[in-house]
């Protein structure tokens, strides 16, 4: 008889890979989601109870990033010299203190922000290395041929887990209230105890350890013609092109909505998500990977517009869906594309420095949202948005030759970097 997980998934996943090794990474993704969801949430709401400032929940998100900007270069560089599933599972049972040291301060009820704060930091940290160990990890447990497949389950069951946590934290604050911090404390553990199937996964590098190769992976993706382009236009298109932290403001303001409505709202973009991931999951995705990937990128350009403009609620519904589902699509390239480029010595550096501007792009990206929708209103900000996600569409599809050119999504793989004076680079075996 199938575990629960594995009989859930065998009927999205492909032949190959009803798999023990590939399920188990999924349900590692799931549970090391949920437990971020449930953790934004139930901390922001104690803290806030507690204190009533809402900069403290400003901090709550910065002590989550700041170890991701500090340690990126370092976090690349260890996923590329030590076993991947040990250092998932180092990180994780060091995620795991955190958790219970949360849950041990916090279960009578007394909010301290310090030692909060810190334990907040140390999640931080153990999440600036899992990151790019999970995302370097999954190249190395499934065929090159089933890869794209591999990554739209992947994104479509993390996206469904990042959804239903915040539904499940609502729940569980009002069930259990401050022991709800036990919960994540038993999500990592059941993360740990499926990053135990992983097999011993060794990268061979080519020359020695040295400071020199704590770099590389930013060389690599500054010279590449495909790496760089699929990383810089994640960067500007969410950063510019993000919606989701003026939803509250339209729901009140523009629609004239309440609460259900709002939730339905952000329920939108996720449900986009899903059903593209889903179908994703099902089809081949290797042909005609670069006109696929600027086509979704232009669909999502009209989906900000189409939301900006409308005054009605059933159509910001569709709209918010076809944004959620265009963006499936394009980071299902996008992240496939980067995996098969990169070499497997130097991805987990490379993996760093996408993991960094996923980060930067996410934060700033409601920091410029709410900053534009301060100064100038809500539907300003989300026409501003779509205008310059049209022009990074249009500057992107002019300028990346061979991205735009690109057929056979596997074809990446043989596309070698392009040294340029003054930018170190490495081919990583």
């Amino acid at each position: 008889m199938c575990p629960p997980l594995e009989f859930c998934l065998s009927a999205t996943l492909p032949k190959p890979f009803k798999n023990r090794v590939f399920v188990s990474f999924v349900g590692a993704r799931v549970c090391s989601a949920l437990a971020s969801a449930v953790l934004s949430v139930t901390i922001g709401w104690h803290l806030y109870q507690a204190t009533g400032n809402p900069f403290d929940l400003a901090l709550v998100g910065l002590m989550q990033i700041l170890p991701v900007i500090m340690l990126f270069i370092v976090t690349g560089w260890v996923v590329d010299n030590f076993p991947r599933n040990k250092v998932l599972l180092l990180c994780n049972g060091l995620q795991l203190v955190a958790f219970l040291g949360l849950a041990l301060v916090l279960q009578n009820g007394q909010v301290e922000r310090l030692p909060i704060f810190a334990l907040i930091f140390l999640s931080g940290c153990a999440r600036a290395f899992i990151g790019p160990a999970m995302q370097s990890v999954l190249p190395n447990i499934v065929a090159k041929s089933q890869l794209s497949k591999a990554v739209a389950i992947t994104s479509t069951c993390s996206t469904s887990a990042m959804t239903a946590g915040p539904f499940l934290a609502g729940l569980i604050l009002v069930l259990l209230d401050f022991y709800a911090y036990w919960l994540l404390v038993v999500f990592t553990i059941l993360a740990l105890l499926l990053l135990t199937q992983l097999p011993d996964i060794r990268v061979e590098q080519q020359t020695q350890r040295s400071i020199k190769q704590l770099t590389e992976g930013i060389g690599f993706v500054f010279s590449h013609p495909i790496v760089l382009p699929s990383i810089t236009l994640d960067l500007f298109i969410i950063l510019f092109g993000s919606v989701v932290a003026l939803l509250p403001v339209f729901a009140v303001d523009v629609l004239g909505v309440g609460p259900e409505a709002l939730g339905l709202l952000r329920a939108m973009p996720a449900l986009g998500a899903v059903v593209a991931g889903a179908v994703m999951s099902r089809w081949t995705q290797n042909h005609r990977a670069g006109a696929r990937l600027f086509w979704s990128l232009l669909v999502f350009s009209f989906s900000v517009l189409v939301f900006a403009l409308s005054n009605s609620l059933w159509l910001s519904l569709v709209a918010l869906f076809v944004y959620g589902a265009s963006d499936m699509v394009s980071v299902n390239i996008r992240s496939t594309l980067v995996h098969l480029a990169t070499p497997d010595a130097l991805r987990g550096r490379v993996n760093a420095v996408n993991s960094l501007f996923i980060a930067t792009s996410n934060d700033l990206g409601d920091f410029r949202a709410g900053a534009v929708a301060a100064a100038f209103g809500a539907t300003s900000a989300a026409l501003v948005g779509a205008g310059v996600a049209f022009v990074v569409t249009g500057v992107g599809y002019i300028s990346c030759h061979k991205l735009r050119a690109l057929r056979d999504i596997e074809s990446a793989a043989h596309i070698p970097a392009e040294p340029k004076a003054g930018v170190a680079s490495s081919s990583g075996g």
